[in-house]
This record gives structure tokens, sequence and C-alpha cells, in this order.
């Protein structure tokens, strides 16, 4: 893709960024990329590690000789909060899709809820969805997933540092989780639900940190694109 002439104010991002964006609900972590090419006209962007459409929180872009630390970017241990809802499941283990196989929870008691969580803490194997962007035959299984057909992932390592139940409105289980890069919160929320023998999915969630880079130092899109115009028009005037 070649380069073009960008605006004089820009070139710090056209050497090179880390852009630390509040990622907002319903956008791919590609729109986001997109967005920050259109506004910089940088063609040399990327992001470090997705976040699905329904979750929010923070992205770390890079532009320019930045991009070269992406991967270091997304080996970082992560943090999220968010909102399981027991009682149901879902094809894509989120709203993606519908709940079903509604069961009851009523039994459930907050000290059962909270010790189940234990028991994920520390190394763990975890099977990803279906629903995902995982490769299997050059192909994204999230697309024969989405067909109907049968998608069978082997169980892959990652480990739980934290998984801290921060507080308890049944059906709804709010949570707090560090974990090692590749975990995917809502196959969390699956097998938490299934653990339980209710069923779960996830609700929501918002990703607060990526190694020592924190979603409250992060810009939302409107700020970033107010900071960027802004940036043009010192130059401008000078």
């Amino acid at each position: 893709m070649k380069q073009k002439e960008i605006h004089p104010a820009l070139q710090p991002y056209l050497d090179g960024k880390v852009i630390l964006l509040d990622k907002p609900i319903d956008w791919t972590s590609f729109d986001v990329v997109k967005k920050v090419r259109i506004l910089t006209r940088i063609s040399k962007v990327g992001h470090a590690g997705t976040l699905d459409p329904l979750a929010t929180g923070l992205l770390i872009v890079c532009t320019g000789k930045f991009t070269k630390k992406i991967n270091e970017y997304m080996g970082m241990e992560k943090e999220y909060t968010g909102t399981f809802t027991l009682g149901a499941t879902t094809p894509t283990y989120d709203l993606e899709s519908a709940p079903e196989n509604i069961c009851d929870y009523a039994h459930l008691t907050p000290e059962q809820v909270h010790a189940a969580a234990q028991n994920f803490i520390g190394p763990i194997m975890q099977i990803p969805p279906a629903h995902s962007a995982i490769k299997k035959d050059g192909k994204p299984v999230y697309l024969a997933a989405r067909k109907g057909l049968e998608v069978k992932l082997e169980p892959r390592p990652v480990t739980i540092h934290s998984f801290v139940i921060e507080k308890i409105e049944m059906p709804v289980v709010y949570f707090r989780v560090v974990c090692s890069t590749g975990t995917y919160i809502r196959s969390l929320a699956n097998d938490f639900g299934a653990s339980l023998g209710v069923g779960g999915y996830m609700s929501s969630l918002r990703r607060t940190r990526i190694g020592n880079f924190e979603v409250a130092d992060a810009d939302d899109l409107i700020t970033f694109e107010k900071r960027i115009e802004a940036l043009k028009g010192s130059v401008s005037e000078g």
C-alpha cells in the first residue's frame, strides 16, 4: 500500500506511535484501525489484539515502526471486566446469538458461584469458541460455524491469573479476570456456567488493561479525532 502524503504535524505518527484507544461497542477492531488510517492518512497501521464487536475497552493501535512491536504487545497479560449471565447458553457464547437451553438457577448460592470461579485459576486447558477467527485449513472457523457445520477445536493451554466475582445479581454475575494471551473470556463464561450445571454466556465485556497499558489512559474515538484535528490546526496557524 503506497503511503499518501500526510499533514506535516502528523509526521510523528508516520514515524511510529503507540495509540491507546477505547473501542466502542459494535465496532470491530479493524473498524478502529480503518478510522485511524482515515484520520491520519497513514497506511502502516495495525492493532495488538482483537476485541469482538460486542466488547469495549483498550485497543492498542500501532503506526509506522511500532507495528513491529504488535506481537510483543499481543503477548502481554490482559485484564477484563464484564458480566456472565447464568441459566442459559448461546452458540457464540455471547449475545451475538440468542440464548437457548434455559435452565433454572434459583438453587445456586453466592458461595457456590465464588467457589466455581476459584476452580479456574491457574493453568487450564481451554477450547476456543467455534465462532472465532481461529483458522483451520486456512479459513476462519466461524465461517463453518455460521453455516451450522460442526467445528472441532483442540483445547489450548492458557493461564487465569485472577478470577474475582465482584457482584452477584442473579442471573448476572459481575467479574474481573486477569489472564494470559490467547484466553477467550467467552469460553470461560461457557465453561463457568457448565461447571455450575446451569449454563452461562458472556453478556458484556470490557478490556481494562494490556500489560502496563490502562484503558484509563486511552482516548475514545471522538477525543482522538479532535486531537488529530488540533495538531493539524496548530501547524496551519503557525
